[in-house]
């Protein structure tokens, strides 16, 4: 079947399509890698077996691909493969985490949770319904940079502490969390610790192997792979697992975990753009850090404040507010030249400030003026100083 594109018709007609923005949002979604576009169009095509049909090769082949990509995903963070659960994504793989440990919290008495107030929503919500049946929250604020206080997980620590759940990087500021510190505050304690890792995965490969961490949800389309695909690593202590419950029925799939049929090619593509994260570490994060340069050298003479500590941040995000400039105005001013937010593409439909900025203590203003850029070692040239013109612009009429 062929499909046809706006391009195409407008091509058809003689005219040239306008150029699109560059794409600065790679914190909601990024762009997939044609390695893997071609792995996911492989096991969709070529290879379409279930990997559930044991009496025929289509169904062995895709079992094993499976098997490989669970290998691949393992990699990353120095679990076994038999430690992934596949998912649709993170925020499934944070509800697993969250409410498949509640039955086990309820019968051993262990029902206090510590977490932070800057979360994201596929963190908060869930916790928000265990606080309904009963169990005690505790959402600790950040610090002025942004990062969670690893003495204040020290602090709220009890005996019935049944669950920490702190993200690996803030999918707002980009600043990463001190997840190895938070660990070593739990090595005498029974507690289970949970990463939203939908942010850390493949990007900051050394946090997530902390062997403390129990459980890490995963995002395929945060790593250049395909949507409606990712994991959660459910990590073995003294040879035992966390006492997990499904929360669905239906199949006995993923150890019981997440019923219903593999999507075989989905998988594939979340474990070549696992196996790509590994190899190029170091190359992405050099063509990242290269960015943020230019970045911070275009706006630095606007003014800017930046939201989060610059020295705990990933070489790929950027939050910053300009004095004077709205970031919805600014939004709109930059429509042609860049993609971009001003927050979490969950929460974007609506305009309410940062939750994330709030809980930092920032002014209103400048949270009501926070622009998060966000790119890739795939992103194309920006132009910074054609940006920082039209904030100037901005802020100029807006002063006027």
């Amino acid at each position: 079947m062929t499909v046809t594109t706006p391009t195409d018709t407008l091509a058809e007609l003689g005219l040239s399509a306008p150029p699109r923005p560059v794409y600065l949002d790679c914190n909601a979604t990024t762009p997939v890698d044609p390695q893997v576009v071609e792995e996911v169009m492989k096991w969709t095509s070529a290879e379409f077996g279930n990997a559930g049909s044991r009496t025929h090769t289509y169904g062995q082949v895709a079992k094993e691909r499976v098997a490989l990509a669970r290998t691949q995903v393992a990699a990353v963070v120095d679990a076994t493969p038999d430690e992934v659960v596949f998912t649709s994504g993170a925020t499934e793989s944070n509800n697993l985490a969250l409410l498949g440990l509640a039955g086990f919290g309820e019968r051993s008495g262990r029902k206090h949770i510590i977490s932070s107030q800057i979360e994201h929503k596929a963190v908060l919500e869930p916790l928000d319904q265990l606080s309904k049946r009963g169990f005690e929250v505790t959402l600790l604020p950040p610090t002025s940079g942004g990062w969670i206080d690893p003495g204040d997980v020290r602090e709220s620590l009890r005996p019935d502490t049944l669950l920490v759940s702190i993200m690996g990087v803030n999918n707002e500021t980009g600043i990463i969390q001190p997840i190895d510190e938070i660990a070593s505050c739990l090595s005498h304690h029974e507690t289970f610790l949970h990463v939203d890792a939908a942010q850390a995965f493949g990007k900051t490969i050394g946090l997530l192997r902390n062997v403390r961490i129990d459980l890490m949800s995963v995002s395929g389309h945060k790593i250049y792979g395909p949507k409606g695909i990712g994991a959660l690593v459910a990590r073995r202590r003294k040879f035992t697992r966390p006492p997990l419950e499904p929360l669905m029925f239906g199949g006995g799939q993923e150890r019981g975990l997440r019923p219903g049929t593999l999507p075989v090619a989905l998988i594939a593509g979340l474990g070549v753009a696992a196996t790509l994260a590994i190899q190029e570490s170091e190359t992405r994060d050099k063509i990242c850090r290269a960015i943020q340069t230019q970045a911070l050298a275009a706006l630095k003479p606007l003014g800017i404040a930046i939201n989060g500590d610059l020295g705990r941040s990933v070489s790929h995000t950027l939050n910053v507010s300009v004095p004077g400039v709205d970031s919805e105005a600014a939004i709109v001013a930059l429509k042609d030249v860049v993609a971009l937010s001003n927050g979490s593409a969950c929460t974007s439909q609506s305009y309410d400030p940062s939750h994330v900025l709030q809980a930092a203590k920032l002014p209103l203003d400048r949270i009501a003026g926070a622009l998060r850029f966000s790119w890739s070692h795939l992103t194309p040239e920006i132009d910074w100083l054609e940006i920082a013109t039209r904030l100037t612009k901005l802020r100029s009429h807006s002063r006027a």
